[in-house]
């Protein structure tokens, strides 16, 4: 999980310093190969910032909570900038983004729409993780312009209560939200290494300074987003008609314990779509299997 180890220069700098430092090395690798960093207003007030670079068919990536574009992306990116426009994008109240709408699954959907309509693309392939995978299928539903989709380990409509009940199980807290908007540094390390499945080891007064700079925003707005996704699965499952949805993948890991292997076999026989299975994998395979979710994302398009 490169983004969120510091390397041994950690151990000599302040924490401050050593998030800074990688982010700054992140964001010049990108430029390095072409990317550039836009901002776009959006209707409601508020802007959406974004990354572009490369060219060919667009692929454009949304990540999930406790994710920014290029934490999320950063390698994926580099890797399909070689063939295709590769366009990656902060959602709202993440990053560098923020929407002056209420906060909903909706809301972020149409900044996405937004985007795709400023950018004049013709046919956009949506990639999306965990909550950005929700944001996905919203897409593939109000988008006409979505030619294909792919979901990494999100369920798109099929959770149910008795299933959020289960995660909270799995991290030993009481509503989602208490896993997904950390209030604190301990809570941030929570959620981390119930993500990824081979947590790295980094100095813990790196904790404070990767939750100031990635966490700490807007949770207010963060938390409104979570509570409301069990309202946006029942507006979505009242409006799709699954016959109409544009073609899908599925990429998913084995040992996922967000949002467990079963959940994207059953999504995946709902959506008729295949599905690519990490042996090994946890829920951040964006981040600890870039190059698989990179070829994965390569042959479904092409």
């Amino acid at each position: 999980m490169r983004h969120y180890t510091l390397l041994l220069l950690a151990l000599f700098i302040s924490g401050c310093c050593a998030v800074d430092l990688v982010d700054s090395r992140d964001k010049s690798e990108l430029q390095a190969v072409g990317f550039e960093q836009h901002q776009l207003p959006l209707q409601e007030g508020g802007s959406i910032n974004y990354w572009q670079g490369g060219q060919g068919k667009t692929v454009l990536l949304i990540h999930g909570f406790g994710g920014t574009a290029v934490t999320s992306w950063q390698h994926v990116m580099l890797e399909l900038s070689q063939d295709y426009h590769v366009i990656a994008a902060d959602l709202a109240w993440f990053g560098d983004s923020v929407s002056e709408s209420a906060p909903s699954l909706a809301t972020q959907s149409e900044a996405i729409m937004q985007l795709i309509a400023a950018l004049e693309l013709d046919k956009v392939n949506v990639v999306g993780i965990s909550y950005g995978g929700f944001v996905t299928f919203d897409l593939m539903i109000n988008e006409p312009k979505v030619d294909k989709a792919i979901l990494l380990a999100s369920p798109g409509m099929l959770f149910s209560d008795a299933d959020l009940a289960l995660m909270n199980q799995r991290f030993n807290v009481e509503d989602p939200s208490d896993i997904f908007v950390p209030q604190t540094a301990a809570e941030m390390r929570r959620l981390l290494q119930g993500t990824f499945a081979d947590f790295p080891w980094y100095p813990g007064f790196i904790d404070r300074a990767i939750f100031e700079k990635y966490f700490a925003g807007y949770l207010d707005e963060k938390s409104q987003l979570i509570a409301g996704l069990s309202a946006d699965r029942d507006r979505i499952a009242a409006s799709v008609s699954v016959e109409f949805l544009p073609p899908s993948l599925l990429i998913w890991g084995e040992q996922d314990q967000v949002f467990p292997l079963a959940s994207g076999i059953k999504l995946a026989d709902y959506l008729s779509a295949p599905i690519v299975v990490i042996p090994g994998g946890a829920h951040g395979i964006s981040n600890e299997h870039p190059t698989v979710v990179s070829q994965a994302i390569r042959a479904f398009v092409q």
